[in-house]
């Protein structure tokens, strides 16, 4: 019997490869999306929600197998996943697959708060649950190191390590998670290389074809940054993925 998949945020940097790869996994696709659905047909389903007040989540979630909660707030974290989780009870879902951040219950950032508090949502719900936690998206560093290096001197913070994993590669592992039995907590999932920020920086512009920035190392002060020098968002022993920053870059 074909499974329908609700995934929210499926319009998004990390949701529109899990469509794709549901799609091409035998899934009837179901995506939830801030926006009105666009005139052009599409080779799934759509339905229109407010993640802030759950209108339209009720019937999103109507006759769905599992979801893949993909949808990211910086600013309304908490309020989003709270009425995506609550309307997934309502409506039984089998399995709910959460993509959350490695690191989270061990900085003390309010974002990576706001997504640990979901989690034990999650755990406290009754639903069957998967969650995946993983390191942070090529995308999002090379965005980072763009703005950084934009000026003369590059100021990055001091003792700062990451870890950066190819988009598609995490949306492989939350497709094969969702096709699988609810397991709880999965294993982290990183990329496959650890790398200094002004590595990063070195790296990211040599790509544009320019001399790297001299770097300016700033020394951070607070809890999250401590953490962060600590390396406390890096999982070497999970460095799964097989793409490495500079094969991102070339790929662009």
């Amino acid at each position: 019997m074909t499974r329908t998949t609700l995934v929210t945020g499926g319009t998004g940097t990390l949701g529109r490869p899990v469509v794709d790869g549901l799609r091409a996994a035998g899934h009837t696709v179901r995506v939830a999306s801030r926006r009105g659905s666009p005139m052009s047909e599409l080779p799934y389903q759509w339905s229109r929600v407010d993640y802030r007040d759950g209108a339209g989540l009720a019937a999103a979630l109507d006759g769905v197998d599992t979801v893949v909660h993909c949808a990211n707030s910086m600013r309304h974290t908490s309020e989003t996943d709270r009425q995506v989780v609550d309307a997934a009870v309502r409506a039984r879902v089998g399995h709910f697959v959460h993509i959350s951040i490695v690191g989270v219950d061990r900085i003390p950032y309010s974002y990576y708060r706001a997504k640990l508090a979901t989690e034990r949502r999650l755990e406290n719900s009754g639903l069957p649950y998967t969650i995946l936690r993983a390191t942070q998206f090529h995308d999002l560093v090379r965005t980072v190191l763009a703005k950084a290096t934009a000026l003369p001197l590059a100021p990055l913070p001091a003792g700062w390590r990451f870890q950066p994993v190819e988009v598609r590669e995490v949306a492989e592992r939350l497709v094969a998670l969702a096709d699988g039995r609810p397991v709880g907590r999965a294993p982290d999932f990183g990329g496959p290389q650890v790398r200094t920020l002004p590595d990063l920086a070195a790296r990211y512009r040599e790509s544009l074809g320019r001399t790297p920035r001299p770097v300016l190392p700033v020394p951070v002060p607070g809890g999250m940054a401590a953490a962060m020098r600590r390396g406390e968002n890096l999982t070497p022993a999970h460095a799964d993925g097989r793409v490495t920053f500079e094969e991102h870059l070339a790929r662009l």
